[in-house]
């Protein structure tokens, strides 16, 4: 058998050849992946603002439903006891099982 062998100028022709193709193929793609990478950043600082807007909106209503439930407790306190234990009560009944 005969072995083929390639001389060293054919060698690195085609490996100049090759890097080219490469360096070319980056140079199409970065563009494309700094827009990609620019939309992804976008897309999660306005994910980021949104879950924010939404975290103080539930924690004011928190807040609210909070006061409004310390103001009924404070308004009706034979009511507030007997919710209590009821409450209390079925919680133990619950425990039991």
């Amino acid at each position: 058998m005969s072995q083929a062998t390639i001389s060293p100028d054919s060698a690195n022709s085609t490996m100049d050849r090759l890097a080219s193709m490469a360096h070319e193929t980056i140079d199409r793609v970065t563009p494309k992946a700094n827009r990609a990478e620019h939309d992804v950043r976008s897309a999660a600082i306005k994910a980021a603002d949104s879950a924010k807007v939404l975290q103080e909106h539930a924690a004011a209503a928190v807040e609210d439903n909070l006061r409004k439930a310390r103001s009924f407790a404070e308004s009706n306190p034979l009511i507030t006891a007997g919710i209590a234990f009821a409450a209390g009560a079925l919680l133990s009944a619950l425990i039991r099982r």
